[in-house]
């Protein structure tokens, strides 16, 4: 495999570019994150400085970032009374807190049927454990994937309601689904806790709180199911209060939910702003405190050393709990949570780690056939990337369809064919709606079933119909085939490595957390050789280098992981060592005691 270098012409150089990189050896522009960064005369970086006693380069990136002298303090310390909106600007809120309450007041039975992932098990676990505390008896059910599919079904629901429940509440899931919950209008209360996009205004009948149903207009779209169910808990609490019920009854603690919010928050891809941003802030020091049980195991389990931080939620504690889920039980994650004792969860933890190394293997087999046929329909004038095997599980479609978006920036949808029908999960790029294109293309009759959100949505169809909705997505999605073959690679900076010092790692560590919205800053190395290259780890897909600036005074420690998927790797394992530029993250991580400072590497270009 070589590695594609710039081109030999050099581009002219413009405002926007960094290093003047047009095309790296990844294939990719080199731009500003935002113009701002690009002027030389940045007074409201200098009056950030000023303000803050900080370096340049770290008030330009927040700068860039939109932060201001006014905005500063709140952004580099978010605080949920500050961000905290009441919960009954949400449609159904306050009927939905009154009905719970009188199921507390009542001490009724309460069914809880939540999604498979991480944000519906979080969800799920945080609404039972509440519900317990104040006195209710909670049942839970979460659908087997393969067997059940997404989203609420009679036979669970039926389940719940011969265990006694006389309210049935779906977490993550439920607004599409209509006819099945209609179906005990007049067996069963039904609340609906969610944040996926309806299919236009039809909702089911009960109580449906979800901030993107058309009618409602709280402005919080950008929520998590589990979020929705917190605000929930809020506003049950603040009816209780109400009521008198805690003279007599101790006041659950609310802050000790904010674990469960951040973790599904990070997991659910949720842009980490405003609100979002206040509630991993604070949820993530309450999972420091290692106060629930199941997640100090998982932490254990999965290496997780130091403090948890977003990268460690989204990385090592997500997709183990999501692992049950894709090709296992269901429901171990939810039982993983609500754990009561480490020596509980330990076994949990360790099956979900289990588990999560066998999904990874089935992902990896799956991974190189979709790649090569992904390449072929691009070569054929696709806009977007449609495939489905009959041998591939059901359980990684969704993380296959996400690396091959990130591969080819494009729209990714990826299925498994059993019986006739493709069930699969579909990944997008910024700017192109998927979970509208989906809902259309059900409304339009060709899938079974489909709904999500603008960056991730599922589907199911007959196998008859693929490709009447290839040819229909290539339509709706036509801008993609205008796009180069990777995004753009957005850049707060320019350092040496003599300015890569671990006090910028801290300044920069400040800015956390990190995720859509608040992306990790990216910086470049400029004029960089590096000297030396191991292939480490199990399978010897992680790339450790030393780098080396030009006179040969300064080195720097670099780590490109999945290396066998990056088209610049080459390059940094080329013996010649030429000089380079090379984009990264620069950490300060602590590992026995002992601080490492690690460039993570991004991409490269020649110099």
């Amino acid at each position: 495999m070589r590695a594609t270098s710039p081109s030999t012409t050099t581009p002219p150089t413009t405002p926007d570019l960094v290093l003047n990189i047009q095309r790296s050896a990844g294939l990719r522009r080199w731009v500003w994150r935002h113009p701002l960064l690009a002027q030389a005369d940045n007074r409201l970086a200098l009056a950030l400085a000023q303000k803050l006693d900080m370096s340049e380069l770290t008030a330009r990136i927040l700068a860039g970032r939109g932060i201001t002298v006014e905005t500063v303090e709140s952004y580099l310390q978010p605080r949920l009374r500050d961000a905290l909106p009441n919960p009954s600007c949400l449609k159904d809120m306050d009927a939905t807190a009154a009905r719970l309450a009188a199921a507390v007041t009542h001490h009724e039975t309460i069914g809880i049927l939540g999604d498979y992932d991480v944000d519906g098990a979080c969800g799920t676990a945080l609404l039972c454990s509440t519900l317990t505390a104040l006195g209710c008896q909670v049942f839970t059910h979460i659908p087997d994937r393969i067997a059940e599919g997404y989203g609420p079904n009679i036979p669970a629901l039926e389940g719940l309601l011969q265990q006694g429940a006389t309210l049935l509440v779906c977490v993550d899931c439920g607004t599409a689904a209509v006819e099945t919950l209609d179906h005990f209008e007049s067996r069963a209360d039904r609340i609906v806790l969610d944040h996926h996009k309806p299919d236009g205004m039809r909702l089911p009948k009960g109580l449906v709180v979800n901030p993107n149903r058309l009618d409602c207009e709280s402005g919080l779209g950008q929520l998590c199911a589990t979020s929705v169910a917190f605000l929930t808990i809020i506003a049950l609490q603040r009816t209780l209060r109400q009521q008198g019920w805690f003279n007599h009854h101790p006041e659950p603690d609310l802050m000790a939910l904010l674990d469960l919010t951040a973790l599904a928050t990070i997991c659910d891809v949720m842009p980490l702003q405003g609100l979002n941003r206040a509630l991993v802030a604070q949820g993530l020091k309450i999972m420091n405190r290692r106060q629930r049980p199941g997640l100090a195991a998982l932490a254990d389990i999965a290496g997780v050393k130091a403090d948890a931080t977003a990268m460690s939620c989204g990385f090592a504690l997500g997709p183990r709990i999501n692992a049950g889920g894709r090709i296992s039980k269901a429901g171990q994650g939810l039982q993983l949570l609500l754990s009561p004792t480490e020596d509980d969860a330990r076994p949990i933890a360790e099956a979900l780690d289990e588990i999560n190394r066998k999904r990874q293997t089935v992902e990896s087999h799956i991974l190189d056939a979709a790649i090569e046929q992904a390449q072929t329909q691009l070569e054929a004038g696709r806009a977007v990337i449609f495939l489905h095997g009959a041998d591939w599980h059901p359980g990684v479609v969704g993380i296959v369809a996400g690396r091959l978006k990130e591969r080819f920036n494009r729209p990714a949808l990826v299925g498994a064919l059993q019986e006739g029908i493709v069930k699969g999960s579909a990944r997008s790029i910024t700017g192109l709606d998927m979970g509208a294109a989906i809902i259309q293309a059900q409304q339009s009759g060709l899938l079974l079933t489909g709904g999500g959100h603008a960056m991730a949505a599922g589907f199911s169809l007959t196998e008859e119909q693929c490709p009447a909705f290839h040819t229909f997505l290539d339509d709706m999605l036509s801008e993609a085939r205008t796009l180069p073959p990777q995004d753009d690679l957005l850049l707060d900076g320019v350092v040496n490595i003599q300015g890569a010092t671990a006090t910028l790692a801290r300044t920069i560590a400040q800015l956390a957390p990190f995720g859509p919205g608040n992306e990790e800053p990216l910086l470049a190395l400029r004029n960089v050789r590096c000297v030396k290259a191991d292939r480490i780890g199990q399978d010897g897909n992680t790339l450790r280098v030393i780098l080396q600036d030009s006179d040969g005074l300064n080195r720097l420690k670099g780590l490109l992981f999945r290396s066998g998927e990056k088209r610049f790797a080459p390059l940094l394992e080329d013996k010649s060592r030429p000089l380079l530029h090379i984009a990264g993250q620069l950490r300060l991580e602590r590992w026995q005691e002992r601080e490492n400072l690690t460039f993570f590497i991004f991409d490269a270009a020649l110099a």
